[in-house]
C-alpha cells in the first residue's frame, strides 16, 4: 500500500455519541416511513384536497389552510396506526421492507470499505416529513472521510451498495407481488391519480408468477420494492459520485467518466420533456436536475490506477444489467 495513503487509511471509530445519531436517525425516519406508508400515494388515507377553488380568494383561502389540513392529517394518519391493527401492519410492512432494502444497500458501501481499510461513517438515514418526502425519507447515504487506494477500491466500494440493495429487494418484490390482490372481473383501474411505472424486473417477476400487474391492487411490499428499485435505478445512472459514476470511472477512466455524466444528463433532461408532455410527469426534472449537481461534483482519483482484471469486468457488466432492469425513463405518471 502506498505509504501516503497508509497515513489516512484508518478505520474510523463509533463513539457512543456517533452511534447514538445514527440510532435517533434511524428511528425518526422509521417512524416518518411508517406514516407516509399508509397515506397516499403508497397507503389508503388519501391526501388529495377534494376543494375546486375557482377564485383569486378561494386559491388563498386553500393555501393558507394547507398547514393545519397537513397537521391534520398526519395526527390522523398517526391516530389510525394507533388504534387499527390493519394500518399499523401495513405501515410496519412499507417501513421495515424499505428500511431493510436501503440499509443492505449502504452496509454494501460500508463493508466494502472496511475492506479496503477506507475511513467511513455508518449510514445515515434522511427522515422527511410524510408527503414531502412521499416514502417519508430521502434515502440513505455513508460519508467516506479518507482517501481510496486504488481504482479497484473505487469499482468494489461503488457497487457493493447497489448489489446489495438490489438483491435485498427481490424478495420484498416477490413477496408484494405473490401477495397483491387483483382487481374484481369487470372491475376498471382507476382513471386519475398516480400510476407508478413497473420496471423490467417488477414484470419479470409478474410474469413468473402469472400475476397482471395492470390489475393489481399496489401493497405496502410493492411499494417499498418499487421505491428500492427507483433508489437503486438512480445511483447506478453513470454521472458524478452515483455508484454508477464510481463504476464507470473504475471500468473507463476519468475522460469517459466526463462524457457519460453529460450524456446522462442531457439524455434525462429530454425523457423529462417527454415525460411532461406525454404523462403529465414532472419526476423526471428532479433526476435532471440531480444530474446537473453531479455535474458539478468532482470525481476522487486513487493512487494506484492498476487494471480492475477480468473478474471485475465481468460484475460490471451485471452491474449494468441490474440498472436495466430497474431503470424506468417515466417512474411516475400522472392521469
Amino acid at each position: 500500500m502506498n505509504e501516503e495513503f497508509s497515513n489516512f487509511a484508518r478505520t474510523g471509530t463509533i463513539t457512543p455519541r456517533k452511534l447514538a445519531l445514527h440510532l435517533g436517525l434511524l428511528a425518526v425516519t422509521f417512524v416518518t416511513m411508517t406514516v407516509a406508508g399508509i397515506l397516499y400515494p403508497f397507503g389508503k388515507i388519501s391526501t388529495i384536497p377534494d376543494d375546486d377553488p375557482r377564485s383569486f380568494a378561494e386559491v388563498i383561502d386553500l393555501v393558507l389552510s394547507l398547514p393545519y389540513r397537513y397537521g391534520h392529517l398526519v395526527y390522523t394518519a398517526v391516530e389510525a396506526l394507533l388504534t387499527n391493527s390493519e394500518y399499523l401492519i401495513y405501515g410496519l410492512s412499507f417501513s421495515l421492507s424499505l428500511l431493510f432494502i436501503l440499509v443492505s444497500h449502504e452496509m454494501g458501501h460500508y463493508i466494502a470499505c472496511r475492506i479496503y481499510k477506507v475511513d467511513a461513517t455508518m449510514p445515515f438515514l434522511i427522515p422527511t416529513p410524510p408527503m414531502i418526502g412521499p416514502a417519508g425519507t430521502f434515502g440513505a447515504f455513508i460519508k467516506i472521510t479518507s482517501p481510496l487506494p486504488s481504482r479497484k477500491a473505487v469499482f468494489d466500494i461503488g457497487v457493493a451498495g447497489p448489489i446489495a440493495g438490489f438483491i435485498a429487494l427481490i424478495p420484498v418484490a416477490v413477496i408484494g407481488i405473490m401477495s397483491a390482490q387483483t382487481l374484481d372481473a369487470g372491475v376498471e383501474p382507476l382513471a386519475g391519480g398516480l400510476i407508478f411505472s413497473d420496471p423490467l424486473l417488477t414484470q419479470m417477476i409478474a410474469a413468473a408468477f402469472d400475476v397482471d400487474l395492470a390489475r393489481t391492487i399496489m401493497n405496502p411490499f410493492m411499494a417499498a420494492a418499487w421505491v428500492g428499485l427507483l433508489v437503486t435505478a438512480l445511483n447506478l445512472i453513470p454521472s458524478g459520485q452515483l455508484d454508477g459514476g464510481h463504476a464507470v470511472f473504475a471500468v473507463f477512466g476519468k475522460a469517459i467518466h466526463g462524457w457519460t455524466g453529460r450524456i446522462a444528463f442531457v439524455a434525462m433532461g429530454l425523457l423529462s420533456i417527454l415525460g411532461w408532455f406525454y404523462f403529465s410527469s414532472p419526476s423526471g426534472f428532479l433526476i435532471t436536475v440531480l444530474l446537473g449537481i453531479m455535474l458539478r461534483v468532482r470525481h476522487p482519483e486513487p493512487w494506484d490506477m492498476s487494471p480492475l482484471g477480468a473478474k471485475r469486468t465481468a460484475v460490471a457488466v451485471l452491474t449494468l444489467i441490474i440498472f436495466i432492469l430497474c431503470f424506468t425513463p417515466f417512474p411516475i405518471k400522472v392521469l
